[in-house]
């Protein structure tokens, strides 16, 4: 517990000062190492992906998705989709042609997964963080990608002290024995009343003038979507028989222990934000 508590302070610290003070490359770097090590979890930690050169050529396109990402190069993001898309399907086959007698063509599907639709899941928050539309000096985006991480991880924390005061009825016995429907509902109530508070302030002190019902939209279906997300990620640890998909985070586990939620709540706010 007191490394899960200090490894969340500092991590904490660490995520303003690379919002506020670095240069943008090093929270883009970060945001690219997390999308590695995402990759590499959910093919190598679970052996849904057992073999080697298949697993570094995913990894290889995670890292160039995210690469593609970086504000200080010159790069269309759909040309570098499209590329990568070519690179993993021709590398893919290849590898799985040399290796048909021991290689399931499953794993060229699940490579596709955790090469290209996790990290790009994963790098909505760099998106967000890039919208560089202006309130007066204000560059909104470094503000509101903090949003799906509150919708994800406040909803979560709402969902546990719920479920512990209220719980009677399990969500998903079987997948996660401790999730209660309580729980779940609480979690609706205080993702949307987080988000809320956080976009009345930031709308009186940055200037920011974003619709609040948006607000209680990206808490309320942030959410269940987070819900959704964290179930999602545990359906695979079960059916692959591991607890954590890693030990990066001391206390917490690997990215995808920390980030399943981010995954699908993050994508849903960039396209609210986008439309908004």
């Amino acid at each position: 517990m007191k490394a899960r508590v200090l490894f969340g302070v500092f991590g904490f610290a660490f995520v303003l000062l690379a919002l506020y003070v670095f240069p943008p490359i090093v929270l883009e770097l970060v945001v690219a190492a997390l999308c590695v090590f995402a990759t590499y979890e959910v093919l190598g930690s679970t052996k849904l992906v057992r073999n080697h050169l298949e697993l570094l050529l995913a990894m290889a396109v995670s890292l160039g998705l995210a690469v593609g990402h970086f504000s200080i190069l010159p790069l269309r993001l759909e040309s570098v989709m499209q590329g990568l898309v070519l690179v993993l399907l021709f590398g893919s086959f290849a590898i799985e042609l040399k290796y048909h007698d021991v290689m399931k063509a499953s794993q060229v599907s699940w490579a596709f997964f955790g090469g290209l639709v996790v990290p790009y899941l994963l790098l909505s928050l760099l998106r967000i963080f890039q919208m560089h539309y202006h309130h007066g000096a204000v560059i909104a985006g470094a503000f509101i990608v903090l949003l799906p991480l509150l919708a994800a991880w406040g909803a979560d924390t709402c969902a546990l002290f719920s479920g512990m005061l209220f719980g009677k009825h399990k969500l998903a016995p079987v997948v996660s024995p401790k999730k209660t429907v309580e729980g779940a509902v609480g979690g609706v109530v205080g993702g949307a009343v987080l988000v809320l508070i956080a976009a009345v302030i930031m709308n009186r002190t940055l200037d920011l003038e974003m619709p609040l019902w948006s607000a209680v939209v990206l808490g309320a279906v942030g959410a269940v979507l987070g819900e959704i997300g964290d179930l999602s990620f545990s359906v695979i640890k079960r059916q692959t028989g591991i607890k954590d998909y890693g030990h990066i985070f001391p206390g917490h586990g690997g990215v995808l222990d920390r980030f399943d939620s981010v995954l699908f709540v993050a994508p849903f706010a960039e396209l609210l934000f986008r439309v908004i």
